[in-house]
């Protein structure tokens, strides 16, 4: 028995034109955003921020290069002095290229200290290049925005102590659990 040869080109036509006409009727899967809001699922990562620390102000960063050496798209970059007295290393500049980024939070699980953070805050476009690269100051400031609409006591971000990873594996400043008071002024 010998087929035509345009059945299975009749075939796969008419098996489009019924998923067509299946999905012509169901419920459309897009959101029309102005009007409609998105959910933000609390796995979202968003804008970045640098933590200020409540005691002295200043970002928590210690300049330990960990999110710059993590960083799959190497949009992070962080200068640093020593100092004199102490020894210790005191962050000076801390920049993203946000363009750049492409939102792992590799970067905030890497951190030892709760330095830096992907926000929940995906509502910010802009329009030059510019605009997308965030120096200390910007990423200070993105933080007490994020913070100001936060509305529990203290902030503790999921990523900065990973559940299933038993405290004698972390690094010491992580055993403990990284927690930042929230300040309302």
């Amino acid at each position: 028995m010998r087929r035509n040869p345009y059945y299975l080109l009749f075939r796969d036509l008419l098996g489009g034109l019924l998923i067509t006409l299946k999905t012509l009727f169901r419920k459309p899967v897009t959101v029309e955003y102005p009007r409609e809001r998105v959910k933000v699922y609390p796995s979202f990562r968003g804008r970045h921020a640098l933590v200020r620390d409540p005691e002295t102000g200043d970002a928590r960063c210690v300049a330990c290069l960990k999110c710059v050496q993590v960083c799959p798209s190497r949009c992070i970059d962080v200068k640093y002095e020593i100092d004199e007295k102490t020894g210790a290393r005191i962050m000076t500049q801390y920049n993203i290229e946000a363009l750049r980024c492409i939102y792992c939070g590799y970067c905030e699980e890497v951190c030892p200290v709760g330095a830096i953070v992907l926000t929940e805050y995906f509502e910010y476009s802009v329009r030059t290049r510019e605009e997308a690269f965030f120096d200390k100051e910007k990423l200070l400031k993105n933080w007490d925005e994020f913070i100001a609409k936060y509305t529990e006591k203290v902030y503790t971000n999921k990523f900065w102590n990973l559940k299933g990873i038993p405290d004698v594996l972390k690094p010491a400043p992580k055993r403990k659990q990284l927690e930042v008071p929230v300040k309302r002024g």
